[in-house]
């Protein structure tokens, strides 16, 4: 078992763009979502497939299970999703040592870009990125299911 820490902030500036490492062609989707739960199914680059199990609800910290699964098997279960198939590109962005995963997100989240901090580490506001918005770390609406599930939140549209 792994623990997930993270912090999530909406995406304010385009300065991060000249500093991408990296980019990964993203499709998730939800087989089960309710609060403090998710099972999700994340395509990556149309070439491999994870299963992931979530569960905890604080803000920072949840517990996470995740193993490969044949891309097949992940196409096939396409058909058991709830809500909406996420598609977003994931861009590996590095800030003053830390990796920072901005998602540009499409289809009928498209407009929305988020940039997630995984580290256990409480980073000074001082050393955070200036491109990087309002802090959304702890607010449901835009964990990944809740966006599966209903789409854009108003306060980000």
């Amino acid at each position: 078992m792994g623990k997930e820490v993270e912090r999530k902030f909406l995406v304010s500036g385009a300065a991060w763009r000249n500093l991408v490492e990296a980019d990964i062609r993203i499709r998730q989707f939800y087989l089960a979502a309710t609060p403090g739960r998710t099972l999700r199914v994340r395509i990556s680059d149309d070439a491999s497939a994870k299963l992931t199990l979530k569960f905890g609800s604080r803000a920072r910290e949840r517990d996470e299970f995740e193993y490969p699964i044949p891309l097949a098997d992940a196409e096939e279960m396409l058909a058991f999703a709830v809500g909406h198939v996420i598609e977003k590109t994931r861009h590996h962005v590095r800030h003053r040592g830390y990796l920072y995963e901005v998602d540009v997100f499409g289809g009928p989240l498209a407009g929305l870009v988020v940039a997630e901090l995984e580290t256990p580490e409480d980073v000074p506001d001082e050393m955070l990125p200036d491109w990087l918005g309002r802090e959304v770390t702890g607010e449901s609406q835009f964990y990944n299911a809740s966006l599966a599930l209903g789409g854009i939140p108003e306060i980000a549209a």
